[in-house]
């Protein structure tokens, strides 16, 4: 079985989210030094909260990671840890570098990105969605499946301009 796919009492999972920070008013102040410290706490994180950090890396006003996730944990409740934690250790433990340029407790903007990622991709999905009721064929791959639209059709004389009305599928 593949390496991602994790297993639980009554679950077989394989969830990655790609996160991105980025910090309080795209300040760079995220030098070597404070990566490393951010890196270190945001794998501490993770595992406390039973996910896996993957990846972890950025530039000076903005940092990534790829972090595979249980499906007890939401996704915002991840982020408001990893940022709050994050902001709070870099903050006790003082750069210099951080407290010239950024001011008060904050470190971190209120917002985030998340995208799902790993697996196939969103066109697959769809396309073996779509599939699914269709007769089974010897060979998948050659098969030609309906175009799923949602209207009634329409003749040629009703198509007046280049563009159908929204109701209209053109015959």
């Amino acid at each position: 079985m593949n390496d991602d796919v994790r297993r639980g009492r009554s679950v077989v999972h394989a969830l990655s989210v790609h996160l991105v920070f980025v910090t309080k008013y795209r300040r760079g102040v995220i030098t070597d030094r404070v990566r490393e410290h951010l890196f270190k706490t945001c794998s501490h994180v993770c595992a406390k909260m039973g996910a896996e950090l993957k990846e972890f890396d950025g530039k000076d006003d903005h940092v990534r990671l790829l972090v595979a996730y249980p499906p007890k944990l939401s996704i915002s409740r991840l982020v408001n840890s990893l940022k709050l934690v994050s902001a709070r250790l870099l903050r006790k433990r003082d750069f210099p570098e951080v407290r010239r340029k950024l001011w008060g407790s904050h470190f971190w903007t209120p917002s985030y990105y998340a995208g799902s990622c790993g697996g196939a991709s969103l066109q697959t999905v769809k396309r073996y969605i779509q599939t699914q009721r269709l007769p089974q064929a010897p060979d998948r791959r050659r098969q030609t499946r309906p175009k799923l639209r949602f209207g009634r059709v329409c003749a040629p004389s009703e198509i007046k301009s280049s563009v159908p009305p929204r109701h209209c599928i053109p015959a």
